[in-house]
């Protein structure tokens, strides 16, 4: 096959699925090595899939990274009721599954969103577990290209009762151990507001090489002890990469060793 040119092997390479390229045709032999770790390849593959923007200085990480948008906290929005959630602590009556807009509620300001988690007079949480290699963000993917990870979490208060909330969200390594962590203050919601809702929105970036779970972990109660479900609403939690994402060399001693962390906290409002 060395004698097969390498513009033709690369439009037959295109045709293979992404995870054969790199698992299978680059250990055949030096030239398949060099397509498959080439720009050229990826391009190709890019533009069959309409992923036209050059949003990093890889083709093969714009490719891997457009094929990986959706979101990988599953059943963010209680449809499911409380199916892939772990970790639940239902103190006071626990947590609840409630219809937007509720009672002293607001509608959410996107479509699509229909229902929430409500808690109670005592803190109630909850948490998933996110296997990143299982969703197919491959080792070489997380250590050298390290795409930048935007968490998203939505909160409310009702109208007549104050609410406290916390967000814990935690990059761990292959063992489980904590590489990197973002947790939030206490957010205290005050009685008597007008029951919309808040995002808050967090990034990390530079995180270093062997990032292979993350844990997100959300709760809260309500401020004035009221039997029932007063307390905080959460729903539409998400975790995706974010559009940018620094490409680095494959020296792991080119890795800052803490994360740069950005944290945005916004009222949204329907229009």
């Amino acid at each position: 096959m060395e004698s097969v040119p390498d513009d033709v092997l690369v439009r037959i390479l295109a045709g293979l699925p992404a995870e054969e390229l790199v698992l299978v045709c680059r250990l055949v032999c030096n030239q398949w090595k060099n397509i498959v770790d080439g720009a050229d390849l990826w391009q190709m593959k890019c533009h069959q899939e309409g992923f036209d923007e050059m949003e990093t200085g890889n083709w093969k990480t714009v490719y891997f990274l457009k094929k990986r948008k959706k979101n990988l906290i599953k059943n963010p929005c209680g449809e499911e009721g409380f199916e892939f959630w772990d970790e639940i602590q239902n103190e006071g009556d626990g947590w609840n599954i409630e219809e937007l807009p509720g009672d002293c509620g607001m509608e959410f300001p996107t479509e699509g969103v229909q229902k929430y988690y409500a808690s109670s007079f005592e803190w109630c949480s909850k948490s998933q577990l996110i296997d990143l290699l299982q969703e197919g963000y491959c080792e070489e993917l997380m250590d050298v290209e390290q795409p930048h990870i935007m968490i998203n979490d939505w909160y409310a208060a009702r109208s007549d009762a104050g609410c406290l909330y916390e967000l814990c969200v935690q990059l761990l390594s292959d063992t489980r151990d904590v590489m990197t962590e973002y947790k939030s203050e206490i957010i205290t919601i005050p009685q008597d507001t007008d029951g919309g809702w808040n995002q808050l929105s967090h990034t990390f970036s530079g995180y270093g090489p062997g990032v292979r779970f993350i844990r997100f972990q959300h709760g809260g109660q309500d401020a004035v002890y009221w039997k029932g479900w007063f307390g905080v609403r959460v729903t539409n939690s998400s975790f995706n990469r974010k559009q940018t994402c620094e490409t680095k060399n494959a020296s792991s001693s080119s890795y800052p060793k803490t994360g740069h962390w950005i944290i945005r906290a916004e009222r949204v409002t329907r229009l």
